[in-house]
């Protein structure tokens, strides 16, 4: 009789392996095994399914833990870091614990184990980690996810150079050390580099991989080559959405900015300059911009804090010349999501331009370090691909609407009757996606309606040419 058991748990393993049965199936049938039965097929098992978590159905991910102790916890983004939400369970007679989670098929998150209530671990199944704030943490990763490629170091690309220095801020009463990226064709080339400021910058070098991403933006013309400072926090909370947060502005503003603008050639335009930052670090980007649009005209905020003074602000005060990149992980810290939903409504009801995401990830540098890119290339568009801008005045183009489009958006264009004319859209890297009108003008001025809804989401631009005058607007799908 114990043949036979050991047997058909054998048998259900092997068909749950080969794809016939599901992970549950295994565990009923294991279940059904006399006690002393069973940790021999645990073995079997685990030693063709050595590693933890393994997803089934695109939507299931099974974590599972051999020790011998009282309990396990499964804390990460989806639970809040609670390790008493999602706690394994036990099949008697073995050393084996388990849970299985429902994700979505694109889903990546940070998680660890907790033995006896009180031991935070790593997965010890688990090869695949992320660095975090507090330390490591492993990582699932479902099915659809694509690990971005630009955060790791690409040998055959030319690199950009890291500088540092140390400011002292009479204002804040302490010293700090900056450092500044320079991209790979700097003192090259007599020309002028936009600049992006990123709060945190010890994280967004160490955990956020920011040098990596830069220099494969750049090195594969997915971005024009930029100017990256990289400023820490010192006294973090006060400085970032506190009682220090004005004198932290002016002394970015002024003492850093200004130390930037005197020993590199950079571009003064707030159009190409863009400050950035994760969660609170986004909280003062956002602040900065809204108070010294002048200075910087692009914020990209990722799982960002939104004190009352910025959303009332950009709601009720003066229309800013500023455009932002949003994000939020549907497993982040839950009263940040409100808080950015309402920012967004806010630049929706003003007409700010501005691109949104929902990334189905948590509070994490997992997370954010895989986006910096999304905000690099709505800022600093690769441009070689496509024309300068020097319109006259006999053509137009304006601005489509809805901007961000979902489904479709409209376009009215203006020219010379009886000229050739046509309206393209572009990508990032220049690409033509679509020719929306071509031909000779019958009339001077004409309205298009332009189906995205099969498109990805991102920048785009619309580029319209009459003649020898081309007129180029950009285009956010969402």
């Amino acid at each position: 009789m114990k043949l036979k058991y050991y047997i058909a748990g054998c048998l259900s393993f092997i068909c749950f392996h080969a794809g016939a049965q599901t992970f549950q199936s295994f565990v009923d049938e294991l279940n059904l095994l006399p006690s002393d039965q069973r940790q021999s097929v645990v073995d079997s098992f685990l030693t063709v399914n050595p590693n933890s978590p393994f997803t089934e159905s695109d939507t299931l991910a099974h974590f599972f833990y051999t020790g011998n102790v009282q309990s396990v916890g499964v804390p990460g983004d989806a639970t809040g870091w609670d390790p008493g939400t999602d706690v394994m369970s036990h099949i008697d007679g073995t050393n084996f614990w388990y849970f299985t989670g429902i994700y979505e098929n694109e889903a990546r998150l940070d998680y660890k184990y907790v033995t006896n209530g009180s031991n935070w671990i790593l997965d010890p199944r688990n090869p695949n980690t992320v660095s975090g704030g507090y330390g490591p943490n492993s990582e699932l990763a479902m099915p659809a996810y694509i690990q971005p490629p630009e955060i790791e170091y690409d040998p055959t690309l030319p690199h950009g150079v890291i500088f540092d220095t140390s400011f002292f801020s009479s204002a804040l009463g302490n010293s700090r050390q900056i450092k500044v990226y320079t991209p790979p064709d700097y003192g090259q080339e007599t020309k002028e580099y936009p600049v992006i400021l990123f709060h945190d910058g010890p994280d967004y070098l160490e955990l956020g991989d920011a040098k990596n991403v830069l220099d494969y933006l750049i090195g594969y013309d997915l971005i024009d080559p930029v100017i990256a400072v990289f400023v820490p926090a010192v006294n973090r909370n006060e400085e970032y959405h506190g009682n220090l947060k004005e004198e932290y502005t002016e002394f970015v503003v002024t003492d850093v900015m200004g130390w930037v603008d005197s020993k590199y050639t950079t571009v003064t335009d707030p159009h190409f300059r863009a400050v950035a930052g994760a969660s609170d670090g986004g909280n003062i980007s956002l602040w900065i911009g809204m108070n010294r649009p002048e200075v910087f005209g692009r914020i990209a905020a990722y799982s960002s804090n939104v004190i009352t003074e910025i959303s009332d602000g950009l709601q009720n005060g003066p229309m800013l010349d500023l455009e932002f990149y949003l994000d939020i992980g549907t497993y982040d810290i839950g009263i940040l999501i409100p808080l950015v939903h309402n920012l967004k409504q806010i630049l929706d009801e003003r007409g700010y331009q501005y691109i949104y995401h929902e990334w189905h990830e948590g509070h994490s540098w997992g997370n954010w370090r895989a986006h910096i890119d999304n905000a690099l290339q709505f800022f600093f568009p690769h441009t070689n691909s496509i024309y300068d801008l020097n319109p006259g005045s006999a053509i137009g183009l304006s601005q489509a609407y809805p901007n961000p489009a979902t489904s479709k958006t409209t376009i009215t264009f203006s020219g010379q009757v009886g000229q050739k004319a046509e309206l393209l859209l572009l990508d990032v890297t220049g690409r033509i996606v679509s020719e929306i009108w071509l031909g000779k003008l019958e009339q001077e001025t004409s309205t298009v309606e332009v189906k995205v809804n099969q498109l990805k989401r991102g920048l785009y631009f619309c580029k319209f040419t009459n003649g020898s005058n081309i007129l180029v607007r950009k285009l956010v799908i969402q």
